[in-house]
């Protein structure tokens, strides 16, 4: 046998033993790599005439609205049910979540208001405000006016803590005496109703009483004298000597100190030294009067009140009042606990019908199925070979291994032949 014969003879049991296992993993490999590519691409139809190409497109782009759909039904058939829905909600709406959310948006709100440069805010609680005193104030007073005790135990605590303790102050008194003796009853104004008073028909009466009513040495005065006369040249005195009997007057309040008297009276006035029976009587007059002025004037009152204020300028100055308050901000985190503690009752009773309500609102299938099919099936394909991309290679990888296999049990079976 010559050294062609041998070397001929080598390279045909080597290609026998060693091309099988590398063909079947070079197969393996790339037969499962195309077929995994062929899931996705090509991503559209591919034409030869007016005859679409087998295979094209690819497997999930060919299928997008059925993988669509069918995402969409095991996303709702299993992952969000309604009870799984209502656990979110219970986990997303717990106290202390729901209380920072409103304690956020109160703040927003504030803050909102400070920047509010058209006052849009002042002008809303200026039309609230207006209302209430035009419209829902009156309405509400000739309601309630109609009770028998209306305004009752507010007027009596009014009248029982303030009117019975009331006291003029030494200024007070002063100044009520001034005014009395300068502005009610100056000098004009006292000789003036003396004038008055002094009539023809006074002055017989009051001469004849003291005739027939004085005994002694007042009889003697009365009957040879009589007060006619005097009475008389008293009243044409203060007729035609007016600023000199005004001066005279004046002296006399001055001598008698009747400012000073009148000053130390108001201070002694107090409705505690009267007696019991009269402040009972006094307190009932108060609040029946009270009672029927309310109930008679009270609304129109209101109205006309309302009518005099600017309720625009009012409602400008409480809005910048609320936005330096300090009240306000430290009641901001009482105010969101209590509202969050509010909507949790609320939703303990109603969350299951609310979920149920919002389910079909809210359409989630629908917007399943909308994004899925607005993905490109390229974005598609990152998005799978971002999740499996070491699964899918090793899926290639076992095509190359099974390949091989299938390749040493072929050289196998040759050489057992």
């Amino acid at each position: 046998m010559t050294l062609l014969d041998i070397s001929s003879i080598n390279l045909s049991l080597i290609s026998t033993i060693v091309i099988p296992p590398i063909a079947g993993s070079i197969i393996g490999y790339f037969t499962n790599d195309i077929a995994i590519n062929m899931l996705f691409r090509p991503y559209k139809a591919i034409y030869i005439g007016k005859r679409r190409l087998p295979f094209t497109p690819g497997l999930i782009p060919r299928n997008q609205g059925r993988l669509a759909q069918k995402v969409s039904d095991t996303i709702m058939g299993s992952l969000l049910t309604p009870e799984e829905l209502q656990k979110l909600a219970k986990r997303l709406l717990k106290t202390e979540r729901v209380k920072a959310a409103i304690l956020w948006l109160l703040n927003l709100g504030i803050q909102q208001v400070k920047s509010d440069k058209e006052q849009k805010t002042a002008k809303i609680l200026s039309g609230i405000l207006e209302d209430l005193f035009s419209q829902s104030l009156p309405r509400l007073l000739k309601a309630l006016a109609r009770r028998q005790d209306f305004l009752e135990d507010q007027i009596n605590q009014i009248f029982d803590q303030i009117l019975l303790d009331f006291k003029l102050t030494d200024t007070q008194a002063r100044q009520f005496a001034d005014w009395l003796l300068e502005g009610v009853l100056p000098p004009e104004i006292l000789r003036q109703a003396l004038v008055d008073f002094l009539t023809e028909r006074n002055i017989q009466v009051i001469d004849e009483g003291v005739r027939e009513k004085t005994s002694g040495t007042y009889w003697v005065v009365a009957n040879l004298f009589g007060v006619r006369n005097t009475l008389l040249r008293l009243r044409s005195f203060c007729l035609e000597e007016k600023e000199v009997a005004n001066t005279r007057l004046k002296e006399i309040l001055l001598s008698l100190e009747v400012r000073s008297r009148l000053r130390e009276w108001l201070k002694s006035l107090s409705l505690q030294n009267l007696p019991v029976s009269t402040v009972r009587q006094l307190r009932k007059t108060t609040r029946e009067t009270v009672q029927v002025y309310v109930q008679q004037s009270g609304g129109k009152f209101i109205q006309d009140f309302g009518k005099t204020v600017d309720w625009e300028q009012l409602s400008i100055l409480i809005i910048n009042r609320l936005q330096t308050s300090s009240a306000l901000t430290t009641s901001l985190e009482t105010i969101s606990e209590e509202l969050a503690l509010i909507l949790e009752r609320y939703l303990e009773e109603d969350l299951e019908k609310i979920v149920s309500q919002v389910i079909p609102i809210l359409s989630i299938d629908k917007v399943i199925i909308d994004r899925v099919n607005a993905t490109s099936p390229e974005n598609l394909e990152m998005a799978v070979q971002g999740i499996v991309k070491s699964e899918l290679q090793a899926i290639v990888n076992l095509g190359g291994i099974l390949g091989f296999l299938v390749g040493v049990f072929q050289t196998l079976l040759f050489l057992l032949r």
